[in-house]
């Protein structure tokens, strides 16, 4: 089963949140992870959400998010994002397929 991190991120500075989106896609890839989404436009349909930027990704597990958010690797990128944007980010567990066993 799968599990997904989903991430708004109000990026600040986007010139300098380059050197993130340039450095994060090889420790990602470590830990299993992909992007299913990275930005792009969307569309509200209920509710008051608007989100900026919206990333979702998916992991093998929700232990695969926790290693990639702590790999020490990763922890410079984390406080260049923290400097550059706000970000709002959870992670859930997919849902199991009933025909795989």
């Amino acid at each position: 089963m799968y599990a997904y991190l989903i991430v708004n991120i109000e990026v600040s500075d986007p010139a300098a949140y380059d050197e993130y989106k340039i450095g994060v896609p090889p420790i990602l890839a470590r830990h299993g992870g992909e992007y299913l989404v990275r930005g792009g436009s969307w569309e509200a349909f209920e509710g008051d959400w608007r989100p900026s930027r919206l990333v979702i990704l998916r992991f093998p597990s929700l232990k695969a998010i926790r290693e990639f958010l702590n790999d020490p690797e990763y922890a410079p990128l984390k406080e260049l994002r923290h400097k550059l944007a706000r970000t709002d980010m959870v992670a859930v567990d997919g849902v199991r397929d009933p025909m795989v066993s």
